[in-house]
C-alpha cells in the first residue's frame, strides 16, 4: 500500500549550490565552456539571489535553444531550487557591451543605387492601351 505523504522532508535551512547548478546546466551547451562566466550574488537579509550569465555571441543560439526552450528550462530549474530554499531568483544574461555598442552605431544597410520610380523611366515609350474593338455579329 502506498503512503500518501512522502517520507522526505525538505530542510529549508539548506541553501542550493547555485554555482555548481549553473555550471552543470549551462556548460554542456557550450562549445568553449572556458569562456563562460557568471556571477552569483546572494543577499541573505532579503532572500534574493541574482545570477548573471555571460558567454560568447556565437554560443547564444545553443544556450537559448529553439524558441528559448533551453534557457527557459535552465530558469525553471534554478527558480525551483531557489523556491525550495525560500529564495527569490533573478536570472540575467549579458552580452559583450563592445559588440552591442558597435551594432547600435552601425548605420542601416542601404542600396547603393536608389530604385527608380515608375514615372522616371524615360528609356522606353509609355504603354498605350487600345480600346477593345467590338465586331458586329450577324
Amino acid at each position: 500500500m502506498l503512503n500518501s505523504e512522502p517520507n522526505l522532508k525538505i530542510n529549508s535551512n539548506l541553501k542550493p549550490d547555485y554555482d555548481g547548478l549553473v555550471r552543470f546546466l549551462i556548460e554542456p551547451l557550450l562549445e568553449s565552456p572556458e569562456l563562460f562566466s557568471f556571477d552569483c550574488e546572494q543577499i541573505l537579509s532579503t532572500k534574493r539571489v541574482w545570477i548573471r550569465l555571460a558567454f560568447e555571441e556565437n554560443e547564444k543560439g545553443k544556450v537559448y535553444g529553439r524558441g528559448g526552450r533551453n534557457i527557459q528550462a535552465v530558469r525553471t530549474v534554478l527558480q525551483t531550487a531557489a523556491q525550495v530554499a525560500g529564495d527569490t531568483l533573478y536570472l540575467e544574461i549579458y552580452e559583450d557591451q563592445e559588440r552591442s555598442n558597435l551594432r547600435r552605431q552601425r548605420p542601416p544597410l542601404r542600396p547603393s543605387v536608389p530604385p527608380k520610380s515608375f514615372g522616371d523611366d524615360v528609356s522606353r515609350p509609355p504603354i498605350r492601351r487600345r480600346s477593345p474593338v467590338i465586331k458586329p455579329q450577324f
